[in-house]
């Protein structure tokens, strides 16, 4: 695996993603759940994670803000950082079963983080039937996306039960903390350091523009005006949802998961001349028009969000988020699996084409110069329109194992950030683990939507 690269502040669509959650409702806590054939051994763990915390940094990082400064806020060491209060063990409730599992871990992701702390939080869920155990992690999104933390989870698990010697325990990272006017200055020359970056492109662009429009003025034209509108669509308001009966929003979450085997969805997905992504939200689609047609609402289309990541090989190994959040309707009325995967296909990548993609750096640091309640609300009238969230997110293709213990499988819950639900694909080995958070409030019946949800899936792998 290569080296990840950190940078000492958050870019700004990372704080931009902080800032609005001064609405709870649009916290960004990502939950993913490792099921374990056997309990972990304690003190190999907690070596393993100490270690992880002076090779990743982000691990002892807090987040700390300037208030007298429009720059990002800055990833410090925190001073008072405490192992124990991120690595924890406890026991499962009842007969330990999954449902045991997910009423433990339900709570703790529903909590937001200690702003002083590092913004992770691992326990350790012993006493799971068959003698299993879990390992439950919560992780805020400001410190990756999901393909950065597929990496990040690279440094937690073992490819063997045992590795063998990986040499002695790294030096733990130089704690400094800055007084309040080395923040102002620090700050000061990072604002400077980014207005020089942004005159020197757009000096670049502006020669390449204009050399461009003179070849081709109509065309030029064309391309900044396409760009304008897709910002428009990027950033247009949504402040209701398109269901008839997915309309309350809590804080509340509800874990629930399904197995679908991955080359059986592969083979669906090839039926249609599409890939697996779209065998993925067809199937949900099936799911949600199931549910819909239950309670006698009918619903003609839903707005899903879908993060399309904007990683390339220059930024492939970078820290934090890379990803631009594509909201869409998509039908609920195509009836036939093959001819619906097609449609998603043909949305999803219309979605992928959208010229604003590679302005959401730009787009963010426009919107943090902003009132923090105005830019929040802004997202809230983005965000609590969406229906629902899909993810997928490649995972270990082969079998991983956390301190001797071999992990049996792994789900994600992502974060609803205002939707009913958040519905994320994480593969591992042979198997397509599918991830359901979803808000109560919404969908009181989840038991219901669950046995709908199935069926969809069941549906896309017929048709292959």
């Amino acid at each position: 695996m290569s080296e990840i690269r950190f940078e000492e502040r958050m870019s700004d669509a990372d704080a931009l993603m902080w800032t609005i959650e001064q609405d709870p409702l649009l916290r960004s806590t990502i939950t993913s759940i490792a099921v374990l054939e056997s309990p972990p051994d304690r003190e190999r763990l907690r070596w393993k994670i100490d270690r992880a915390t002076r090779v990743i940094p982000r691990l002892r990082q807090r987040v700390v803000s300037n208030p007298l400064s429009v720059a990002p806020p800055r990833w410090e060491v925190d001073p008072n950082f405490d192992l124990d209060f991120h690595l924890r063990w406890v026991r499962a409730a009842g007969d330990g079963s999954m449902a045991n599992l997910f009423s433990l871990a339900e709570p703790l992701a529903m909590q937001g983080f200690d702003r002083s702390r590092p913004l992770w939080e691992f326990a350790v869920v012993e006493g799971l039937e068959d003698d299993g155990a879990a390992l439950v992690m919560k992780i805020h999104h400001a410190i990756t996306d999901g393909i950065g933390g597929v990496k990040l989870m690279l440094e937690t698990f073992d490819a063997e039960a045992d590795p063998g010697d990986v040499g002695p325990m790294p030096d733990a990272p130089e704690i400094h903390v800055m007084h309040q006017g080395e923040r102002f200055v620090d700050a000061w020359q990072h604002t400077q350091r980014r207005a020089l970056g942004l005159a020197k492109r757009s000096v670049g662009v502006a020669a390449g523009t204009a050399v461009t429009t003179l070849a081709d003025p109509v065309g030029s034209g064309m391309q900044v005006l396409e760009a304008m509108q897709s910002a428009g669509r990027l950033l247009k308001p949504a402040p209701s949802p398109m269901s008839p009966l997915m309309t309350g929003r809590s804080l509340s979450q509800r874990f629930h998961t399904l197995s679908v085997p991955l080359t059986d969805t592969k083979l669906a997905a090839r039926a249609a001349g599409g890939k697996l992504n779209d065998a993925f939200v067809a199937a949900v689609a099936s799911g949600f028009r199931r549910y819909h047609e239950r309670h006698e609402l009918p619903a003609s289309a839903l707005r899903m969000s879908m993060p399309i990541s904007v990683r390339n090989e220059a930024t492939a190994d970078d820290a934090g988020n890379q990803f631009s959040p594509a909201r869409f309707p998509v039908p609920l009325t195509v009836r036939d699996p093959v001819h619906r995967m097609k449609v998603v296909s043909d949305l999803v990548g219309r979605a992928r084409a959208e010229p604003a993609l590679q302005l959401t750096q730009p787009l963010a640091g426009a919107l943090n110069q902003l009132p923090n309640e105005l830019t929040t609300a802004l997202f809230g009238s983005m965000l609590k329109g969406v229906d629902f969230v899909t993810s997928n997110v490649p995972g270990a293709p082969f079998p991983v194992y956390l301190a001797g213990a071999r992990i049996q499988n792994q789900f994600a819950f992502g974060p609803m950030t205002g939707a009913a639900a958040n519905i994320t694909l994480l593969s591992y080995v042979d198997e397509l683990n599918v991830g359901f958070n979803v808000d109560p409030a919404a969908i009181p019946d989840s038991d219901a939507f669950m046995d709908d949800m199935r069926a969809g899936f069941e549906e896309i792998l017929k048709a292959g």
